[in-house]
């Protein structure tokens, strides 16, 4: 975090005017309000009521954890308000292949033993079981995963009892209530909500520091910091400050989004649902009060957009509640993502696709980047310079982990999924899928935002498999690996089996809605 302000330093920051509100607008006035509390900064947020929030993220990953509670804010209340749901992880459905599923669970599989992986352990019960005409399953050794296929959920404090590894997990929200649960954390707190649109930008002559932002009605707004939330159009960012945008349309060919909630018609489960579809995939986010549904697809490949659209109405679970809402973007990332005295943040940033549930967490990132660099009026081009450079590699990473769901799959059925499987990846990712490919050896650094479990789980799922086994593995006996098994997954079956269905659950700690009748915990 950052150091205490010296509020008598006359370079320090005295205001800051953020344009933009919507999720990432209030997500940095909520944490600028707490952070900057004793250092005497103004801070304004300018809101155009003429512009709609996208609304497509209202899934997300665990590390929203850190945000709210940075905030102080009480998990709870935030479930209630939000109409938010437990999320375990995302079930991919025909991505490998048609008619096969996989789970990324935000948990970790087994430990290693004996200095041997859990992967590679897995792989030799593979073929030991397989030799007995048994399937065997990656995911029954993870309780998230399990969890999530039995509709069951508990906070993880209780399961690291079990000496089982713990499942992390995060939530699918209301986006426009979790804006609107944050604006009102943050104008509590002191932060100035302006309602109005942007027409005019001053710039200072002699080096292009902006200076104000104007207003339709003529208000004028100063500030010695301004951050650019104003989505796609990038106001500031784009076009003011020229910062370019590299482009990734050859690696993620999705480019168009249609989305539109439907009544929720069972018990919302602890996980998003991503379909493949034939140019492109379908999200399926369950919330307390209604289901969220898209399409993300390629306007190169696909039929048209009104063909999309009707496809999505036709799958919906329950009636529509609105019409659908379509996007335009363009996949990729803001060379310069701090520009002068100008940070952008959300998608005013850079876009990927909602597949992994990342754009809330890089919008995330970005505060507490911000918070870590927080400058004084001389915005040393240094920490700009850094600044930049940690966004580059960690947006780099999480597209690169994109990518990999397209690239690795046996699918060849339509034009689109051949063009994926086929085409060139960058070269961060090549190497990575060539160092699995022989012995399923992965090795990712602490630092990254996808660790082991993740790379691990979407390797597997979409099909990628080594092609022999470890010399480690002689350290044990075929006994030795499937006794491990046996152990490890009942200790995995009688956590599970212990716990509350997801829907109770919800309504004893959120007082959520009844849980809607399932079948009996019984297919494990």
């Amino acid at each position: 975090m950052r150091d205490e302000k010296n509020t008598l330093n006359p370079n320090a920051v005295r205001k800051v005017v953020i344009a933009g509100g919507g999720t990432a607008g209030w997500m940095t006035a909520a944490a600028l309000s707490v952070d900057l509390a004793d250092a005497g900064v103004e801070i304004e947020l300018i809101e155009s009521p003429e512009i709609g929030a996208i609304g497509v993220g209202e899934a997300t990953v665990p590390f929203i954890h850190l945000f709210n509670k940075m905030l102080g804010i009480d998990q709870a209340d935030f479930m209630k308000q939000c109409n938010a749901t437990f999320k375990l992880g995302i079930e991919f459905i025909n991505w490998g292949n048609l008619n096969e599923s996989y789970f990324h669970s935000f948990a970790h599989f087994g430990p290693n033993f004996k200095d041997v992986s859990f992967y590679h352990m897995y792989l030799r019960q593979a073929e030991l079981m397989a030799a007995k005409g048994v399937e065997t399953v990656v995911e029954d050794s993870n309780v998230g995963a399990v969890a999530a296929r039995n509709n069951r959920f508990r906070h993880p404090q209780t399961v690291e009892k079990s000496g089982l590894p713990s499942h992390f997990y995060a939530f699918h929200f209301d986006a426009t209530l979790y804006a609107s649960y944050l604006r009102d954390f943050a104008t509590q707190r002191g932060v100035r909500h302006v309602s109005g649109r942007i027409i005019d930008v001053e710039q200072n002559p002699e080096n292009g520091f902006i200076r104000s932002v104007r207003l339709q009605d003529g208000r004028e707004f100063e500030a010695d910091l301004f951050v650019d939330c104003t989505g796609l159009y990038g106001l500031l960012i784009e076009k003011v400050l020229k910062s370019p945008y590299e482009e990734w349309s050859h690696w993620l060919p999705c480019d168009r989004a249609v989305a539109v909630p439907s009544a929720r018609v069972e018990a919302p489960v602890p996980y998003t649902k991503s379909t493949a579809e034939k140019s492109g995939w379908r999200w399926r986010i369950p919330l307390q009060h209604r289901t969220g549904n898209g399409m993300v697809y390629s306007g190169a490949f696909a039929e048209s957009d009104d063909a999309v659209e009707a496809k999505l109405l036709d799958v919906l679970d329950g009636k529509a509640l609105a019409s659908p809402r379509r996007l335009r973007f363009t996949p990729g990332r803001r060379r310069e993502v701090w520009v002068k005295n100008c940070v952008s943040i959300g998608l005013a940033s850079g876009f990927l696709e909602p597949l992994e549930s990342t754009n809330i967490h890089l919008v995330q990132s970005s505060i507490l980047k911000l918070l870590s660099y927080f400058p004084d009026k001389n915005f040393a081009q240094a920490e700009i310079d850094a600044f930049n450079a940690d966004m580059q590699k960690e947006i780099e990473q999480i597209r690169d982990f994109i990518i990999l769901h397209y690239k690795v799959t046996g699918r060849e059925d339509t034009p689109f999924w051949k063009y994926c499987k086929y085409m060139a990846v960058p070269d961060t990712l090549q190497r990575r899928i060539d160092m699995f490919k022989p012995h399923g050896r992965l090795f990712v650094k602490p630092d990254e935002f996808f660790n082991y479990n993740s790379w691990l789980s979407v390797m597997h799922g979409q099909g990628l498999r080594a092609n022999g086994l470890v010399p480690q593995l002689d350290r044990l006996t075929d006994q030795e690996v499937l006794a491990y098994f046996e152990a490890f997954n009942g200790r995995v079956r009688s956590v599970v089996g212990a716990m509350p269905l997801h829907g109770d659950y919800l309504h004893a700690f959120a007082g959520a809605s009844e849980q809607t009748p399932v079948p009996a915990f019984g297919e494990l």
